[in-house]
């Protein structure tokens, strides 16, 4: 075997495989001994490195390059000037020189020297050859170095023991039939033993396959997330300024289809109404002049007050008028009456500003019907009271009060009649009275009892105590309502403030109202005996037909006329006895 290296193939400077100048091989020193003579860009090879490279395109080249055994490129025999190996192992037979010029051969690449430390980390295994590692599961044991052998404790406690050979992946028993003691594991299929199936093989590639068949994950509903305030989401960085951007623009879409549906609901309204129809006129404004039903309502309703009682789980409503700046409420006896006879009854007044004051009896008169409540509350608004001697049919009045618990109502009308005797219903009180009113077809309700008449000055002329009906029970107002004239009620709410009761006076005869045709009167049915009318000489069967001034008429006026006058007063009484008139004069008694 000739001691001259194989040399891979080499190019000349036309870019083509050539043959390089072969020199002998004696002359092989100094530089030329490793086969290389610098000349510039190319070198020239020397003896070692004489062996003309095979192109494998070119077609004249029968013979394609072969691989020794030491990695070197072999050299045909045929090719002449190149010195080839003797199959035996003899010296090579030199090869015939080139008649040609000599050809130069590319540089050479310039590897530099590898550390021993990198090489020892990062090189190719002991016993490995070729790019990759040997497969774990095939019939070469070689494995490539892993990391550091674990400490000696652990190898001792966790690692296989020296005799035990067998694998992991079935169990440690010899070959036997199935079922049978030392037999193949009961998961070895057929045709498929656990030792080969790729799912118990730590080194089988991954492969993708269909997905396993299974009941699906329930989907989770998103949590809600964390809520921010709107200085966080406008200075606190953490909306996408292109977010809040969004939002703006969907906040003035939203307010620009607002307006648009404002605009066709306005537009909308007003065509309702015919362009071309013609409309009555209108002033510019509403006038309420002095004396007006507003300007009155106005000023009267700050002194008008609204009565609860409450007896038990039981209670009733009516009104009352402030009469005295020290809190004193004038109202009806029947508003009242059942507090005073019911145990633990409470007393409310509830002023038109919505404040509630508790109330408490003074006195009361169930023969006039009226009472006097006070209530502790500082500088009340005080009603100015007027004179119903002064009313005339026809003059206009307002009623106010709190029918059916409704406070502040207010309604006007006229006054329809006065000084019309009106027998009062008890109402299941103990109010026995008949008054001499003054009848309006202004709306008085039930709840309106106790609150004031007012004439068109805004002065209180009456008390509005009952209405006349059709049919049983309550009903509402027909336009019959009757109030008490409030120079009658003056007198008696100020006996009932200074002594907490009152005198009337009293003839002392029981009568019944009659006719003849002509002339209406109240006939004597009876006569108490030690009375006034006794005193006077009047017997029964007697028909009154005056007393004093006031003309009788009935029964009725024969009561408010005697009431009228006070106890003591003495007064004529014009009467008929057996057809012929007689005059008679009585001192008055008290009740």
């Amino acid at each position: 075997m000739s001691d001259e290296p194989d040399v891979p193939p080499g190019r000349g400077a036309d870019g083509r495989h050539g043959r390089a100048e072969v020199e002998p091989a004696d002359t092989a020193s100094g530089p030329a001994a490793d086969g290389v003579e610098s000349s510039g860009r190319h070198q020239r090879v020397g003896p070692a490195q004489a062996a003309e490279v095979t192109d494998p395109t070119d077609p004249t080249d029968s013979s394609g390059p072969a691989t020794a055994a030491g990695g070197a490129a072999a050299v045909p025999a045929e090719t002449p000037g190149v010195a080839t190996p003797a199959a035996d192992g003899a010296d090579a037979v030199p090869a015939e020189a080139s008649a040609g010029p000599p050809r130069l051969a590319p540089r050479p690449l310039e590897r530099p020297a590898v550390d021993p430390g990198e090489r020892s980390a990062f090189g190719r295994p002991s016993g490995v050859e070729g790019g990759f590692a040997p497969l774990r599961n095939g019939s070469s044991d070689g494995r490539i170095a892993g990391a550091a052998p674990p400490p000696a404790a652990l190898a001792a406690a966790f690692s296989r023991s020296h005799a035990d050979v067998a694998g992991l992946q079935r169990p440690p028993t010899p070959a036997g039939a199935v079922g049978e003691p030392g037999g193949p594991a009961l998961w070895d299929g057929p045709g498929a033993p656990a030792d080969r199936d790729p799912w118990r093989d730590p080194g089988s590639a991954a492969r993708l396959g269909e997905p396993v068949e299974g009941d699906a994950a329930p989907d989770r509903a998103p949590g809600s997330g964390a809520r921010l305030s709107v200085r966080e989401v406008l200075f606190g960085k953490r909306v996408h300024p292109r977010a809040l951007a969004l939002l703006a623009v969907i906040a003035l879409a939203i307010g620009a289809v607002g307006g648009v549906v404002g605009h066709l609901t306005a537009s909308g309204a007003q065509g309702l109404t015919e362009p071309g129809a013609t409309l009555t006129s209108t002033s510019d404004s509403k006038e309420r002049p002095p004396g007006s039903v507003a300007d009155i309502a106005a000023r009267v309703l700050p002194a008008v007050v609204s009565i609860e009682i409450k007896v038990g789980d039981q209670g009733g409503t009516g009104s009352g008028v402030v009469i005295d700046p020290a809190g004193y409420v004038l109202t009806n006896n029947h508003v009242v009456a059942p507090a005073a006879q019911g145990n633990g009854a409470t007393i409310e007044a509830i002023f038109s500003n919505g404040q509630r004051m508790p109330a408490a009896i003074v006195g009361r008169d169930p023969k006039t019907d009226l009472a006097v409540v006070k209530v502790a509350v500082a500088n009340p608004t005080v009603a100015r009271i007027g004179s119903s001697s002064s009313l005339a049919v026809g003059d206009g009045v307002l009623a106010i009060g709190s029918p059916l618990g409704l406070a502040g109502t207010v309604t006007d009308g006229i006054v329809s009649a006065v000084n019309r005797p009106v027998r009062l219903d008890s109402g299941g009180s103990d109010t026995n009275a008949v008054i001499d009113a003054i009848q309006t077809d202004a709306a008085i309700n039930p709840g309106n009892s106790g609150g004031p008449l007012v004439d068109s000055t805004g002065a209180v002329v009456g008390i509005n105590t009952a209405i006349r009906s059709l049919g049983q029970g309550e009903g509402g107002s027909i336009g019959l309502g009757f109030a008490i004239p409030i120079d009658d009620a003056r007198r008696i709410a100020e006996a009932l403030i200074r002594d907490g009761s009152v005198k009337h006076a009293d003839l002392g005869v029981n009568a019944k109202s009659v006719t003849d045709g002509t002339t209406d009167g109240a006939q004597v049915q009876n006569v108490v005996a030690g009375g006034a009318a006794a005193a006077a000489g009047i017997v029964e069967g007697d028909v009154i037909l005056k007393v004093g001034d006031r003309t009788i008429a009935g029964a009725d006026e024969l009561v408010v006329a005697v009431r009228e006058l006070a106890p003591g007063q003495s007064v004529p009484i014009e009467l008929v006895r057996d057809g012929r008139p007689l005059t008679v004069t009585a001192v008055l008694a008290s009740d």
